[in-house]
């Protein structure tokens, strides 16, 4: 079905939208100049090339080619129609707006089955929360987690519920209002008796925690069991709506606290997150029950640089914490460790010493990730050993010699030597060779790197031929100056040599032709083709003077207007030099003549 918005919506709309705070909902932007810069969103990368012109309203990432408006982000990093994206920023821009009652099928062009799925799981979820909150069957579960400190406010906002001890209640809620019993199965909902095309359901007995997606939706649960019993936690298998190495558990709801505190605390399970939202700390997230995944750690580094990981106090807690600490690291984040006293975790520690310790003696007290190794490398040591010791202090200067910050080295250094009587002067000597052993290895890893096959390409920025630059410019000035357009459409009107420079120029045209004032923001909503878009907000984002000079101008449409004559004379160069190989010396002669005079046309 399609629909069209008023044009008048739109542009109020767009007046009310600043990019800027749009994009920041998803990445973290730093100003740099006159524009803002962050990682980008739609590939992986630990240098930011995602770049945001508040003045122009649109981005640009120099590193994938992604470019666009407000509304061309929105649909993107959403994966949603435009009639959804202009009304998830009426919305927020507080924007009246009108929408037509048609499925999100249609909107989005999502399977039928996908939103199945999704509804299944909204269905159950509002199910599972009633019989916690409003009925006699949930009362025991109801008692267990407000036994554990858990408020009805809370309850409510993490939508936690349960599930009933029985093997087919959900089977028949959800097959009697139409679901079927394979796509239940698929869901992850259901489980199938083997070789008897029979199911029963996944979840009984448990406290229910609903898990969203990074936009909302309910795509699984993981079910706590209610009293004894294995597994202690019981998560939704892997299916077409959940992949648990890219989802954080919490994540919707903390992004507005993570984008405000610009930090994020990183926890192990959702009951520590639920304890530390009631305890005022509303920035937490965390792992779906296993090890953090690389993909996990990029979408934290796209927000907020500075993480706190608060893990459990155990032995696996503070090797999670260590390995989780250097893949945060690796995507260039800020990590601190607050530690757990007692071998406890955070939900127990909230409810036995209270939310102001919490705060104030683990989060507040947290080490930096140095600080942290050295507390890591001394577990299982005998330290009054001297052999252990040695051993322990050469393990340190190996860290110490990976810090890039001067002031860090010399400030360990002396706290080591301090620590065990050692000269401070020793352990620098040391610590240099330690160094040099490092930068001699990793210089060997990065020669021989050559003969491993697939090695990543390193991509540089050519120079551009004179008539690409032209293009470039002129196009640019054109999206930025209707007067300028005009000239060069009187001039060379479609004569670009680049085929998409080409499509470009004949849609800005028609954009003036039709009463618009110069906007990219609003031209490039226009533009049906993504591959178009992305070279126009790479072009918005050039450098312009501020006028352009009519010899400059004049200087740019000759490049565009020479280069087919300069390739035809490279032609009959070739011409010329084939007729003197063959001895037809009249003939070469008179391509010479043609050459000189193509040359001069080309000075006039």
């Amino acid at each position: 079905m399609n629909y069209r918005i008023p044009e008048q919506t739109i542009d109020q709309i767009r007046q009310s939208t600043d990019i800027v705070d749009v994009i920041s909902e998803y990445v973290q932007l730093k100003k740099q100049g006159r524009n803002y810069f962050g990682l980008c969103p739609f590939h992986g990368e630990s240098t930011p090339s995602f770049s945001v012109s508040q003045e122009k309203q649109i981005y640009h990432c120099f590193g994938c080619g992604a470019g666009g408006s407000a509304f061309n982000f929105i649909m993107e990093i959403e994966g949603i129609s435009f009639v959804e994206a202009a009304q998830k920023l009426a919305k927020s821009s507080n924007v009246e707006m009108e929408v037509p009652e048609y499925s999100a099928t249609e909107q989005t062009g999502q399977s039928k089955e996908t939103k199945w799925m999704m509804d299944a799981h909204l269905l159950l979820h509002k199910f599972y929360h009633h019989l916690l909150l409003n009925t006699k069957e949930g009362q025991e579960a109801y008692d267990y987690v407000t036994g554990r400190g858990f408020t009805d406010e809370t309850l409510k906002k993490f939508g936690v519920g349960y599930a009933l001890n029985s093997w087919d209640f959900a089977l028949k809620f959800l097959t009697k209002r139409g679901y079927n019993q394979q796509l239940l199965e698929k869901a992850g909902l259901l489980i199938e008796k083997e070789h008897t095309a029979e199911y029963f359901d996944r979840f009984r007995n448990r406290i229910m925690f609903p898990i969203h997606d990074h936009k909302g939706n309910v795509i699984a649960f993981s079910g706590r069991v209610l009293g004894e019993g294995e597994p202690k936690y019981l998560n939704s298998p892997e299916t077409p709506l959940f992949n648990k190495s890219k989802i954080l558990y919490n994540f919707h709801q903390a992004r507005p606290h993570i984008r405000k505190q610009e930090q994020v605390i990183l926890f192990e399970g959702f009951a520590d997150v639920i304890a530390a939202d009631g305890a005022g700390l509303p920035n937490g997230i965390a792992t779906m029950g296993t090890s953090l995944t690389e993909d996990q750690a990029r979408i934290i580094r796209r927000h907020v640089e500075n993480v706190t990981i608060c893990y459990d106090g155990d032995n696996a807690g503070i090797e999670a914490a260590y390995r989780a600490a250097n893949i945060l690291i690796q995507q260039g984040c800020y990590v601190r460790i607050a530690m757990m006293p007692d071998k406890m975790d955070p939900d127990d520690y909230i409810r036995s010493k209270g939310s102001d310790s919490f705060k104030q003696d683990v989060i507040g007290a947290s080490l930096t990730f140095m600080a942290f190794k050295l507390r890591y490398l001394r577990k299982g040591r005998n330290m009054k050993d001297e052999g252990e010791r040695m051993r322990y202090v050469e393990d340190v200067l190996k860290e110490i010699s990976m810090l890039t910050k001067a002031v860090e080295r010399d400030h360990y250094l002396r706290q080591l030597a301090d620590e065990f009587s050692i000269s401070l002067d020793a352990l620098k000597q040391q610590q240099f060779q330690v160094y040099k052993s490092l930068m001699q290895k990793k210089d060997y890893n990065e020669q021989n790197r050559i003969n491993i096959p697939n090695k990543p390409k390193i991509f540089t920025q050519a120079l551009k031929p004179a008539y690409l630059n032209a293009e470039r410019y002129l196009l640019a000035h054109m999206l930025k100056d209707r007067t300028v357009s005009e000239k060069v459409q009187a001039s060379i009107e479609g004569s670009f040599i680049i085929e998409e420079h080409r499509a470009i120029a004949t849609y800005l045209y028609a954009f003036y032709e039709e009463g618009y004032e110069p906007n990219i923001s609003i031209f490039m909503e226009r533009i049906p083709e993504q591959s178009l878009k992305k070279i126009i907000s790479e072009l918005g984002m050039l450098t312009l003077e501020e006028e352009l000079s009519d010899a400059v101008l004049h200087d740019y449409m000759k490049q565009v207007f020479n280069y087919p004559k300069l390739l035809t004379i490279k032609e009959k160069e070739q011409d010329k030099k084939q007729a003197e190989a063959q001895n037809d010396y009249l003939g070469a002669a008179q391509i010479a003549m043609e050459i000189i005079q193509m040359k001069k046309e080309l000075k006039q």
